[in-house]
């Protein structure tokens, strides 16, 4: 099954559960996109060039996947990880959220095809994919 990775990676609080969730959904045996391992590093960061190409690319992997995981922090989120589960699931893609935050918006939650922590994620089987509600607090 191939996976694209939703998650922002922009400080150490974002990277260490990227890290872990790339590396359970490579031991299931997925084909995995992250957006970390492909920052477009030819091109300068910050630029029009690298802003279009990277969007570009990200947009074209979402498309390629067959579903998305995305780790979510909770109603702290980052923009471009709400952008692209939103356009996952306005795409008929399902998506995963992978809760590692105290809350939810209810925008992702209900949107998500299975509601999950790190450690039912280690446990989840992509073959049956079953669906999961959120139970906690919630906007």
């Amino acid at each position: 099954m191939r996976v694209y990775l939703a998650s922002p990676l922009f400080n150490e609080k974002e990277m260490e559960p990227l890290k872990e969730v790339e590396q359970i959904l490579e031991e299931k045996g997925l084909k995995v996109f992250s957006p970390r391992k492909n920052q477009m590093d030819h091109l300068e960061p910050g630029t029009r060039l690298w802003s279009m190409e990277t969007f570009t690319n990200d947009k074209k992997f979402i498309d390629w996947a067959e579903i998305v995981v995305g780790i979510y922090h909770g109603n702290y989120s980052d923009s471009g990880t709400a952008f692209e589960l939103g356009y996952a699931y306005g795409t008929n893609k399902p998506f995963i959220a992978v809760h590692l935050g105290e809350d939810s918006n209810l925008m992702i939650h209900e949107g998500a095809h299975a509601n999950l922590t790190l450690d039912e994620l280690r446990e989840y089987d992509f073959e049956t994919m079953p669906s999961s509600f959120y139970n906690g607090k919630m906007f």
